[in-house]
């Protein structure tokens, strides 16, 4: 049934019962699709270059990356403690979980960026820290992301980029254990920790200097 009333005498028809949910069902749906669209922006990425004090710090600092989390991840012990990966028995690798936009920056662009700040061609070792807890390597969460990453491997390694061929491994994503509370955001808590100045620092400052187009604006010196 519709319902007519006037307003300064001409005559206005107000929505049946029917109409109304019919148009306010149509609106739902379009919002849910937009929502859809928006959330199929965000994408996961995780990546294994040593201790992931000084990843997570680079990481945090590159636009369109949103949550960081340091974990460990591609060992066969679950729920492993910090102390456990140290011994380097359990198979894991210190490793930063990413959450991003790949829209505002692309899975090749975070690698690019990977591959700027360790070293990827020496096994299970960066600088001074030693064992399979510190490999180099990159947990691919789909075929493309595998495509991407051993391609990007095959140019460096064809123009020479480092003095010896890279060693990072490329194999899918498995559980991600998020590391204890503590050691999420440390270099931002601990910014004059000596391995954080000695190590984590160096590697941020790089970062700032050379990647000045991808960093937040308010990272950026």
């Amino acid at each position: 049934m519709r319902h007519s009333r006037t307003r300064g005498g001409r005559s206005i028809r107000t929505c049946g019962l029917r109409a109304c949910a019919a148009t306010l069902g149509a609106v739902t749906l379009m919002m849910a699709g937009v929502a859809g669209r928006a959330a199929d922006t965000t994408a996961k990425a995780t990546f294994a270059g040593g201790c992931f004090w000084c990843t997570e710090a680079v990481y945090e600092q590159i636009e369109g990356v949103g949550d960081v989390r340091s974990g460990y991840i591609g060992g066969t012990v679950p729920n492993p403690t910090y102390k456990d990966v140290c011994t380097g028995l359990t198979g894991h690798a210190e490793a930063i979980e990413i959450e991003y936009d790949p829209e505002v920056v692309p899975f090749e662009k975070l690698l690019e960026v990977f591959f700027a700040t360790h070293d990827p061609t020496t096994l299970n070792r960066q600088g001074a820290d030693v064992g399979t807890q510190y490999r180099s390597g990159v947990f691919y969460h789909d075929d493309e992301q595998k495509r991407i990453a051993e391609d990007v491997i095959r140019r460096l390694d064809a123009a020479r980029a480092f003095p010896s061929r890279i060693v990072t491994e490329v194999t899918p994503a498995s559980t991600f254990y998020p590391a204890e509370d503590y050691h999420q955001d440390y270099f931002a808590k601990n910014p004059f920790q000596p391995y954080c100045q000695a190590v984590a620092a160096p590697k941020v400052a790089k970062v700032r200097k050379v990647f000045k187009d991808l960093l937040k604006e308010k990272s950026a010196p």
